[in-house]
């Protein structure tokens, strides 16, 4: 945590994942405080790690499948999401949703973590703009079991809404567009592209949103144009910003530089992994959420320099198949069971898409991803600067428990 600091930068951080939508279909407003009763700091760590355990679990992948490219998701909105659906599986698709997203099977750890997660972020504050919210939109009539609609609200605010996609799919895809866009301070339009197909029967959408200034400034008459190596023999030109002998969190190994650059009321912040090395292939390779802990264990108060360029970018991933490989092929075909939604094995998991945006300047950070699934039927010497010119990976966290809300690599600013 960086302390006495002196200036306040005006940054708008705006960070916002709309969460998972989850289309289910057969086989042929206003802030709750969810039920976080016996919860326990046990339970939210081993919520917290298992989201943090997908976080890079999903990053390793992606590092590899978009080789040479930017990356950046929210593994809290897809984790948040996959949990609601969880909640109704059963047997062995049960069994692999939670290896691939590492949850706690114990209901009672699981749930109130959840809950404990969600009141925390949607507790309000002075200093900064945070909130998640979560969403279920029902098939009118359809055969939902009630208890699988407790679950989802009590836990995870996930009210329920009927509509008929069988009658008036345009009319259900603008309420749950319109939904999307208030959570996201009408940062997230148009999340359905295309009107749910007749046959869905159910739609969990979840949303995350965040506005906040860093607690140090960077000075925009410092920022100049300079070369970003996006490998060892070609740079780009790029405008990096500069932030001088402030003290701040900061570490050093032999293979890399790790800064950590909080926001106001320093309850979020930016982790800042920096490899020694023009290449990020070694620090990829190396990291996982123990490391990560290893390494923010490292950080202590120093005086540094820091620059770092804006940066801008998109990202869109399909992701069904990504979580096939990743260890939950049940889920994504006819032989799923969602029994735990309907009472019935008539639901499985069709397509999931996530989408991205981020951007970093002086004058503030914008952030935005959108995930959507289809549900169908059947240290080494210490130096005092910090220059980012290189590929380097970011984490948006909460510093208390350490919770990964979004992450991201930087391979080119200007891509």
């Amino acid at each position: 945590m960086v302390r006495d600091l002196k200036y306040l930068l005006p940054i708008a951080v705006m960070i916002l994942a709309i969460g998972i939508v989850i289309y289910m279909q057969p086989d042929s407003g206003r802030v709750q405080h969810m039920d976080d009763s016996g919860v326990t700091s046990e339970k939210v760590s081993e919520v917290v790690n298992a989201n943090n355990k997908f976080a890079f679990d999903l990053y390793s992948k992606y590092r590899v499948k978009y080789n040479e490219r930017n990356v950046f998701f929210s593994p809290y909105s897809i984790s948040t999401a996959l949990a609601m659906t969880y909640e109704g599986a059963r047997g062995k698709t049960a069994e692999e949703i939670r290896s691939v997203f590492h949850f706690p099977e114990d209901n009672s750890a699981r749930r109130s973590g959840m809950a404990r997660i969600y009141n925390e972020l949607n507790k309000g504050s002075n200093s900064y703009e945070l909130k998640t919210a979560n969403a279920l939109w029902a098939q009118k009539d359809y055969p939902f079991l009630s208890e699988y609609f407790n679950i989802t609200q009590n836990y995870y605010g996930g009210n329920v809404t009927n509509l008929d996609f069988m009658g008036d799919s345009a009319g259900a895809r603008s309420k749950i567009n319109a939904w999307a866009e208030d959570q996201t301070n009408g940062r997230i339009k148009n999340l359905l592209s295309e009107n749910p197909d007749p046959t869905t029967r159910l739609i969990l959408t979840n949303a995350i949103y965040f506005k906040g200034k860093w607690l140090m400034q960077f000075d925009k008459s410092s920022t100049r144009e300079m070369d970003f190596w996006v490998s060892n023999n070609t740079s780009v030109k790029v405008q990096m910003m500069a932030l001088s002998g402030q003290k701040g969190s900061y570490a050093e190994t032999e293979d890399m530089q790790i800064l950590e650059l909080p926001y106001e009321g320093e309850d979020l912040s930016m982790l800042i992994l920096l490899p020694r090395e023009k290449s990020i292939d070694r620090l990829e390779t190396s990291l996982n959420a123990e490391k990560l802990s290893e390494l923010k264990g490292k950080l202590q108060i120093s005086k540094v320099t820091v620059l770092l360029p804006r940066f801008r970018f998109e990202t869109a991933y399909s992701m069904a198949e990504d979580l096939k490989e990743l260890g939950m092929p049940t889920a994504l075909g006819n032989e799923a069971d969602f029994s735990g939604m309907t009472g019935a094995k008539d639901l499985y998991i069709g397509e999931v898409v996530h989408k991205a945006f981020v951007e970093v300047n002086e004058e503030g950070t914008e952030a935005a991803a959108a995930t959507e699934v289809g549900m169908k039927t059947a240290s080494v010497e210490i130096s005092n600067s910090f220059i980012a010119d290189h590929p380097f990976i970011f984490i948006i966290q909460q510093k208390d428990t350490g919770n990964i809300l979004f992450i991201g690599r930087v391979i080119n600013p200007n891509e």
